[in-house]
């Protein structure tokens, strides 16, 4: 599925642009947030308040799909979007992620503070291994039931085939940052020949579904914190492309310390194609999204905004509070008077705080559908003003406010 992705605008003196995705269920204007359906639903919140509130597309995770209710019933169902009745475009993850930070024990994320410290046997305090990596696959457990399965990239592909989704990721080891340099090489190697052990099988796969719509497959770029790796790795998946045949687009993974977040993406994205789009994984802080946008990354998502508005934390223009905190409980204004989302056209931070209280489901609803509106208007935001010619004035007034 060549030539995807169609460039924009490009932001002076750096590397962000505006561009447009071309998927079978539709387009996507970059830069875009794109927000998380883990297991083909946005938790709490219903597809059609996701397309309301602007989202372009969503991401599901292959490997809770693949355990629940399993890939070929979703197949059954006609695909992902007809499955969760979401007519845009979607993406799947390859489920790498979560097969490795679950077997490690950390669940939600790889990235913890480790300074100096280093270590190849990574499990969190109080866990037992759950998943173990060979150059072929990894072995894994169920965290649902205990039951033993096996990813390898031709497995990663058959399940994402069947899933259906318009973008799809290869499959990758992630490592965290207390893994040494040594083994960052062994792991990036092992990455690099799973990505053209998924080509071979996407492109088998694509022939034998060939009556299906198009997927595409984005590669993934692994390295750790360290430049030689980094570039190296987009450099020899970048290479593949040659003669055709090769990534559809590029996605940035690994853990990623916070401060070194737009120099490794300024890494990255300075090694490949500028013709094809780039998707970062996993952010969606402001101040993240800014500075990915501005280092050349073009679609992010994260399950942040979500996960935070269930336990009541919410977004404004002014930083992000909690609502639970005693000042909400007679405030009878909006969230935040500068956003546009039904739940601050429609209800109060009191009723919000009621809500929470007394543990009503709804005050989920109601707060995801504003931090997933703040978020994706954000990203909508930096897209108008890199257009506009004013993406800087716009950073440096948005982080002030936010942040000070």
């Amino acid at each position: 599925m060549g030539g995807m992705f169609t460039l924009g605008h490009e932001l002076s003196g750096a590397l962000g642009r505006t561009g447009t995705i071309t998927t079978p269920h539709g387009q996507i204007s970059t830069p875009a947030f794109i927000p998380v359906g883990t297991r083909a639903t946005v938790k709490a919140v219903l597809p059609e308040q996701m397309s309301e509130l602007g989202a372009q597309a969503l991401l599901a995770n292959a490997y809770h799909l693949y355990l629940q209710p399993g890939a070929d019933i979703v197949d059954e169902a006609g695909g992902l979007g007809s499955f969760m009745n979401w007519p845009g475009p979607t993406f799947t993850d390859s489920g790498g992620f979560q097969v490795l930070s679950l077997g490690a024990g950390f669940q939600k994320t790889l990235s913890m503070d480790t300074k100096g410290v280093e270590a190849d046997d990574v499990i969190a305090d109080g866990k037992n291994r759950l998943a173990t990596v060979d150059d072929d696959g990894v072995t894994f457990t169920s965290h649902l039931d205990g039951s033993k399965h096996r990813f390898t990239p031709e497995v990663s592909m058959q399940i994402q085939h069947q899933l259906g989704a318009d973008i799809m990721f290869a499959f990758d080891e992630l490592t965290t940052l207390m893994n040494t340099y040594g083994y960052q090489v062994e792991s990036l190697a092992r990455t690099q020949a799973w990505a053209r052990r998924c080509l071979v099988e996407h492109r088998r796969l694509s022939a034998e579904r060939a009556d299906k719509p198009a997927q595409a497959l984005f590669g993934v770029v692994q390295g750790a914190q360290h430049e030689d790796l980094r570039r190296q790795a987009a450099r020899d998946l970048a290479a593949l492309s040659v003669g055709g045949g090769g990534f559809d687009g590029y996605g940035v993974g690994g853990a990623i310390e916070k401060e070194n977040l737009g120099t490794i993406v300024r890494w990255v994205c300075e090694e490949l194609e500028v013709d094809k789009p780039r998707h970062l994984l996993g952010i969606s802080e402001p101040d993240d999204l800014f500075t990915a946008v501005e280092n050349g990354c073009d679609t992010f998502d994260c399950v942040s905004p979500s996960r935070v508005a269930r336990s009541s934390r919410v977004y404004a223009m002014t930083g992000r509070y909690n609502l639970l905190v005693a000042a909400s409980r007679r405030d009878f204004g909006p969230i935040d008077p500068a956003c546009d989302c039904y739940t601050c056209a429609h209800y109060s931070k009191a009723y919000l705080h009621h809500l929470f209280k007394t543990k009503e489901y709804v005050a989920a609803t109601l707060c995801t559908i504003h931090n997933e509106r703040f978020t994706v208007r954000l990203v909508d935001d930096m897209r108008a003003h890199i257009e506009a010619g004013s993406f800087a004035d716009f950073k440096t007034d948005f982080l002030a406010r936010f942040y000070g």
